[in-house]
């Protein structure tokens, strides 16, 4: 009797086993294909985003690089166009006596008067501001020059000014002209008439440029140009201080044969500090543009320094 009874026990057991069976194929089943799923739709994501990510890596490093030479190019026309600012804008002369010379001083009454004076009686309008350095007294000079295009000199005309530190070694025997000095550079020595060589052909380059243009509007826009460049400016000056240099020692070998000269020049062989050429460049000619400039001295000796540049040695006082 007890074997009937175990037999529906055994085939409701084997159901419930197979059911427990089915259940986990079905879990298993579906945990593959879940996992497998997983995995494509992650090969997918990381094959769809990594050039993605790739190009978002370049574009920053792109914007970076940009960034540094937007930043770098900024700075490098600023210190184009405004590392020397050697010669400002026109201002209106009375505005600028007035910012320049204010109080009750008795020197700062007598400016204002002097300005007036220009302003009323000569009719100058406006006035430009020079970088006060040790050119700047040269760099007024040769604005002035250059912005009126003013022809050369009768004696520059005469002769190939080029030529004339050579001419001053090999025909005049100065080789003391080696100890001339560049601004702050004291010695360069046999370079030395290479160097005056090129600053003179820039100088008479430049002239001969400004000289020649008639387009007063032209010659502003250029001017505005040239006294940006600080090296640029450097060499012309030094080439005009040469051409004191020169036209001194023209003056000096005609005084020696007693032949009459401008009586600046015999006010520059009177002083102590300048009795020859040599003196004359050691005591002052080198000190310009390195240690001081031309308004260090007083205004009679600034006159006797800078006109004998543009006058003609032979000529009578």
């Amino acid at each position: 009797m007890e074997a009937p009874r175990s037999a529906p026990r055994e085939r409701e057991r084997a159901r419930t086993t197979s059911g427990s069976d089915q259940v986990h194929s079905w879990i298993l089943v579906t945990s593959q294909v879940l996992s497998a799923a997983w995995r494509i739709a992650r090969a997918f994501v990381i094959t769809t985003l990594s050039p993605l990510s790739a190009t978002l890596s370049y574009f920053r490093s792109l914007y970076l690089y940009l960034g540094h030479q937007l930043k770098w190019w900024i700075g490098y026309l600023q210190r184009k166009f405004k590392r020397n600012l050697s010669v400002e804008a026109e201002v209106d002369l009375l505005s600028y006596c007035a910012r320049e010379w204010k109080g009750e001083a008795p020197r700062a009454r007598l400016m204002r008067k002097a300005y007036e004076e220009l302003f009323w009686r000569h009719h100058i309008k406006c006035v430009r501001a020079v970088k006060r350095d040790n050119y700047d007294a040269l760099r007024s000079v040769l604005f002035q020059i250059f912005s009126q295009g003013l022809s050369f000199p009768s004696w520059m005309k005469e002769k190939d000014i080029v030529k004339l530190p050579e001419k001053l070694l090999f025909s005049q025997g100065c080789n003391w002209i080696q100890q001339y000095s560049f601004g702050p550079e004291k010695y360069t020595g046999s370079n030395v008439f290479g160097k005056l060589r090129k600053c003179v052909e820039l100088l008479k380059l430049q002239w001969t440029e400004f000289s020649g243009m008639r387009d007063h509007h032209k010659r502003g826009s250029m001017c505005n140009s040239l006294f940006s460049d600080a090296i640029l400016e450097c060499k012309l000056y030094e080439a005009l201080k040469f051409l004191m240099l020169y036209q001194v020692t023209e003056a000096y070998e005609q005084m020696k044969t007693n032949k009459v000269i401008p009586s600046l020049f015999r006010l520059l062989f009177s002083r102590e500090s300048s009795l020859d050429p040599l003196s004359f460049m050691m005591n002052h000619l080198n000190s310009i543009g390195d240690t001081c400039g031309l308004d260090q001295f007083s205004p009679d000796f600034l006159l006797v320094m800078v006109l004998p540049c543009f006058h003609t040695v032979g000529a009578c006082p």
